[in-house]
């Protein structure tokens, strides 16, 4: 696996990925660590980086990227309902556990949320409490509340 730490506006990302395609994406380096059996990236990981740039600088709404997350096939699931989400828009958990047609998995949904190994690009930040309110962010509210105002779909 390759990895690389790449700035943004929401502080230093650590990104992985492999042959497979993007295996992480990490807000916070100081909590998920490089493994010690991966090896820095010098070209691999540059069109990831590019894409991050373009999203932040507001010139890309849709990531075209292989993605390759490890879950369950529960969590694959919910991961890909995440994908539907339109940038600039939100779902609640709810409206979440409906698209996989369960609609009483919400906390389940919520969980599997949080365990999104590609944060920013499988786009978790976009689901919000059954009330609109920020809930639950493994980057922290704050970095989830920059993102939704990038994206212009929350206004302070």
């Amino acid at each position: 696996m390759f990895y690389r730490y790449h700035p943004s506006p929401l502080g230093s990302l650590l990104v992985a990925g492999d042959e497979q395609g993007l295996r992480a994406l990490y807000m916070d380096p100081h909590q998920q660590h490089a493994q010690t059996q991966w090896v820095p990236a010098t070209l691999q990981l540059d069109e990831v980086c590019r894409q991050l740039d373009e999203y932040f600088a507001r010139k890309r709404e849709v990531f075209d990227l292989p993605l390759a997350p490890v879950g369950t096939p529960f969590q694959q699931n919910v991961w890909k309902t995440l994908l539907l989400i339109p940038y600039g828009r939100t779902w609640t958990y709810g409206e979440q556990a409906r698209h996989l047609a369960n609609p009483k998995a919400i906390r389940a949904v919520g969980t599997a949320n949080g365990a999104n190994p590609i944060s920013i690009i499988i786009p978790c930040h976009r689901v919000v409490g059954s009330n609109g309110t920020l809930v639950g962010y493994g980057g922290g509210i704050e970095n989830k509340l920059k993102l939704l105002e990038l994206e212009g779909s929350w206004l302070i």
